[in-house]
């Protein structure tokens, strides 16, 4: 069994909907807080990084903000299978067998999230998604079969 979740699901697969209510209760919202947190401090670390640069990448400063956004994603998901802001509001990712991601899983997690991000159509199916879906599953979640879950004490 998967740390956490003894007792409620079998180790290869997530907690069901609506038999393990509790790991999805308010996600969808919490995501939302934490995606404005780590937006935040994205971009506090980017105008840190283009001032240490004598202002000359604030001239990239897109490019940059999405580079910064990207590997911190990567980073933090890679190591606790959340970013800052999750661990903040108490939720992380879980892959389609209920297990954290794997360095790879949030690869492939930060690369989709960056490429919806980085689009409006993208970012609209996303939080159309998260809203009816009943794992309050985004796009990269559809696309990997994760999802975010309260996490489990």
């Amino acid at each position: 069994m998967t740390e956490g979740f003894a007792g409620y699901y079998q180790a290869d697969e997530l907690p069901h909907p609506q038999l393990d209510r509790q790991f999805y209760e308010g996600v969808t919202t919490r995501r939302l807080v934490s995606w404005i947190f780590d937006t935040v401090l994205t971009g506090i670390i980017s105008v840190i990084i283009s001032i240490f640069t004598l202002g000359i990448l604030f001239w990239f400063f897109p490019l940059v903000v999405t580079v910064v956004s990207f590997f911190y994603r990567w980073n933090s998901i890679s190591q606790r299978s959340a970013t800052p802001g999750m661990r903040m509001t108490g939720i992380e990712f879980r892959d389609r067998l209920g297990q954290k991601f794997s360095s790879g899983q949030a690869l492939a997690h930060t690369f989709l999230f960056t490429v919806c991000i980085t689009s409006v159509i993208g970012q609209i199916v996303s939080i159309v998604l998260m809203l009816t879906t009943p794992k309050g599953q985004g796009l990269p979640d559809m696309l990997l079969g994760s999802t975010a879950i309260n996490r489990p004490v």
